[in-house]
């Protein structure tokens, strides 16, 4: 099958593990960024490369959200209040002019443990939730060819694993008739590739809203337009699942 115009990045925000569940975040979400690749090659490349000039005079910057919030690493220059601001400003502007579309899986494991006494794997549930509302996204762009879907490497046996998962979430009846075929690619965050880090970007903010949807939160107020919605303009079971 050839390859397809279409290309998917995967990120997460939040640890998918029950064992203790942190009542401050007791939300994983795994952010699904859908691009066409004349958009990602045309619009997302040259934009950010150009972002991180200006920022910072080069473009080797893994954009990572939790160094960015923390202001470490090569982000150290943002604790200069004003520089942060401006950097934030831009960064909502990059997100903001991005042609794609979000799918969003998010697990309430709080409510996960107290509604099943023996709760799947948060990933596996996020995953199997997003990749049937991507293949929904894909069906509707009659979409056809084999779509890569990226995801960023965290160890072989990790990878196997879930590989495997994604695999066996494929092999289902629906995803055998369609035109296209998802299959994951493992990279590492040394890549540097864009489409990961927008995808980091926007999964912690999905998951501030999920949280909290009465919050303040200007950066979900930028992806919410980017979220795939369903007829009546609702983005609640199509763009973004929240479980259970």
């Amino acid at each position: 099958m050839s390859a397809s115009e279409f290309i998917v990045f995967v990120d997460e925000s939040g640890d998918h593990g029950l064992a203790t569940i942190d009542p401050q975040f007791p939300v994983f979400v795994l952010a699904f960024c859908i691009f066409r690749k004349s958009d990602y090659s045309r619009g997302l490349l040259p934009a950010m490369t150009d972002f991180k000039f200006a920022s910072f005079g080069h473009d080797q910057v893994i954009l990572h959200e939790r160094d960015i919030r923390k202001d470490i690493g090569d982000f150290s220059i943002l604790r200069d209040p004003q520089r942060k601001a401006a950097f934030l400003e831009d960064l909502t502007a990059l997100i903001e002019s991005t042609a794609m579309t979000i799918v969003a899986s998010a697990i309430r494991k709080d409510r996960l443990v107290d509604h099943f006494e023996v709760p799947n794997n948060p990933y596996e549930i996020a995953l199997d939730f997003g990749l049937k509302r991507v293949a929904e996204v894909l069906r509707r762009r009659k979409a056809i060819g084999t779509i890569s879907v990226v995801i960023e490497c965290r160890g072989k046996r990790e990878d196997d694993e879930l590989e495997l998962e994604f695999r066996r979430i494929c092999n289902k009846a629906s995803y055998r008739r369609q035109q296209f075929t998802l299959e994951p690619r493992f990279v590492p965050k040394s890549a540097n590739a864009p489409g990961l880090q927008i995808a980091d970007l926007v999964a912690r903010p999905i998951a501030r809203y999920v949280m909290n949807p009465a919050q303040t939160n200007r950066a979900y107020s930028v992806i919410e337009k980017k979220l795939d919605r369903n007829p009546a303009g609702s983005v609640f079971g199509f763009g973004l699942k929240v479980f259970p």
